[in-house]
């Protein structure tokens, strides 16, 4: 079973869905440095889900924006394509559509 269904490690099916755990993720690590002193146990969960968010560190998350772009640049029929193929592959019959 494909689990990353052709959108890479990092990247994710839809921009706008990336964006926005890119923005959660900031917001998380800018609410971690400011309330660091007063919350420091929170601050350390903030940052640790800033993470979770971005699926690593913010270069993770700019390799997953590149993905994402590309995927988008390839098209459905590209998609469709790779779904083809990976179920060829697996029950040795064509893929019909």
């Amino acid at each position: 079973m494909n689990y990353l269904r052709g959108i890479g490690m990092f990247g994710s099916a839809f921009l706008g869905a990336h964006l926005m755990r890119g923005a959660a993720a900031a917001a998380l690590l800018a609410w971690a440095i400011v309330d660091q002193t007063a919350h420091p146990w929170l601050a350390l969960g903030a940052g640790v889900a800033a993470f979770v968010a971005l699926r690593g560190c913010p270069m993770c998350w700019t390799v997953g924006l590149v993905e994402t772009l590309a995927q988008g640049r390839r098209g459905p029929k590209d998609a469709l394509s790779r779904k083809c193929a990976a179920s060829e592959s697996i029950r040795g019959s064509p893929c019909k559509g």
